[in-house]
């Protein structure tokens, strides 16, 4: 027998009559409650950053690898990027009601297609507190309320993050239940959650493997699936080699802990010799554990083997996998086995390999003389995401503003009726 959450259940209803009040609200007063949220966010900083100092210790003497504490820890730098976030969603078209279409029959009958809200999202993320801001300020301004529920290692920073910004709620048309946060920690609140069909519209897990597959095995609501990225980089044999070499650093090196961080990078045979030193050299400085193939391991002794489990692991961590390739069929086969399908990229001048590479490669994103670093709704333009969807259906890549928002038909008529 299921255990009962008396907590969940209230917020969550409470959230859910929230919803039916934020998809009608105007895009200014959505835009004046976001002002208010960003206002009240920035003015508070301190007390977020005492909050999240008490999770940050807490998170280090659990023993949490360094590239995780990185995504948990809050800054200047982080607190202002998550303030400006939510400036650049209120400046963003508003999704709701825009017509994605509108024809009409023969019969007269004016037939128009409107983007409308989901309703309550719920949303179980781990870490990152970034994602408790982003994902409601995305969620109000597409007419949706939120139900979230963070982890652990966050709950003193989310806990914070959610009281600031129901009290900017509190002076504006935005209900301050329109964001709530599930602050029990036990599992089986996350399996109740699952199965709040009648009340949570859509689930976004945003997170692991583990979280991931979980949510998808267990919900019975729909789901968006944000996708591990097990990313690759494929340097083909006509390359620019020295923006190679910073589009390598940069994509492994910058944030490893992130899922648009490159984790295995390809390297075309003819550059083995010269090119495949120098950047194992750039990598090894930078604190970077090199794991390769045989060939890789002949010309670079001192790299570990890399095992077939390597090829296929989302490291989250200062560690790469490298592999020798005969030529672009080889680099598109390896990632057609092993990508996780979030963002892949060729660092190319060959117009043919290039052509081919951005057609067959299956994945969310595919660049082209480019970071993978990229694969984020911020830099996208969309101001923040909920995560980057791996699946194919209702939505790939960064989830975003439209993506928050389903359709409906509305039907215009002047008396007709069916013969």
């Amino acid at each position: 027998m299921m255990k009962e959450f008396p907590e969940l259940v209230e917020k969550a209803n409470a959230a859910k009559e929230a919803s039916r009040t934020t998809a009608v609200l105007s895009t200014e007063a959505k835009n004046r409650a976001l002002g208010a949220i960003a206002a009240i966010l920035a003015e508070n900083k301190e007390s977020v950053f005492a909050e999240n100092r008490k999770d940050v210790a807490a998170a280090r003497e659990s023993g949490m690898k360094e590239s995780l504490v990185d995504r948990l820890e809050l800054d200047e730098k982080k607190m202002r990027g998550i303030v400006d976030g939510v400036h650049a969603i209120m400046a963003l078209p508003d999704p709701v009601g825009r017509s994605d279409a509108a024809w009409v029959r023969p019969n007269g009958l004016r037939i128009m297609q409107v983007r409308v809200p989901f309703g309550l999202v719920g949303i179980i993320y781990e870490s990152r507190p970034n994602v408790t801001v982003d994902t409601f300020a995305l969620a109000l301004k597409s007419g949706n309320a939120i139900l979230l529920r963070g982890s652990r290692s966050a709950i003193n920073t989310n806990k914070e993050l959610v009281r600031l910004m129901k009290a900017g709620l509190a002076s504006t048309d935005v209900p301050e239940n329109a964001v709530a946060l599930v602050e029990s920690m036990d599992r089986e609140a996350v399996d109740a959650m699952l199965k709040m069909k009648e009340t949570i519209d859509l689930v976004i897990p945003r997170g692991g493997q583990g979280l991931i597959n979980m949510v998808v095995q267990k919900c019975t609501i729909p789901v968006i699936e944000t996708g591990v990225g097990n990313c690759h980089i494929f340097v083909d044999a006509s390359a620019d080699l020295e923006a190679a070499k910073r589009i390598i650093v940069n994509a492994k090196c910058q944030r490893p802990g992130v899922c648009n961080a490159m984790e295995t990078l390809l390297v075309h045979k003819s550059l083995a010799e010269t090119f495949l030193p120098e950047i194992i050299r750039l990598l090894q400085e930078r604190g970077v554990e090199v794991r390769g193939c045989e060939r890789t391991r002949r010309i670079a002794p001192e790299v570990k083997e890399a095992t077939e489990q390597d090829w296929a692991t989302e490291y989250l961590d200062l560690i790469l996998a490298v592999k020798i390739v005969e030529n672009v069929a080889e680099a598109i086969a390896h990632i057609t086995r092993f990508s996780s399908g979030h963002s892949e990229a060729i660092l190319s001048n060959d117009y043919a390999n290039i052509c081919r590479f951005t057609s067959e490669v299956d994945a969310a994103a595919v660049y082209v003389n480019a970071s993978t670093r990229f694969t984020d709704g911020g830099e996208f333009g969309f101001g923040a995401e909920m995560g980057i969807s791996t699946q194919k259906l209702h939505v790939r890549g960064p989830v975003g503003l439209k993506e928050l928002t389903t359709s409906k038909y509305v039907i215009y008529g002047e008396g007709q009726v069916r013969q």
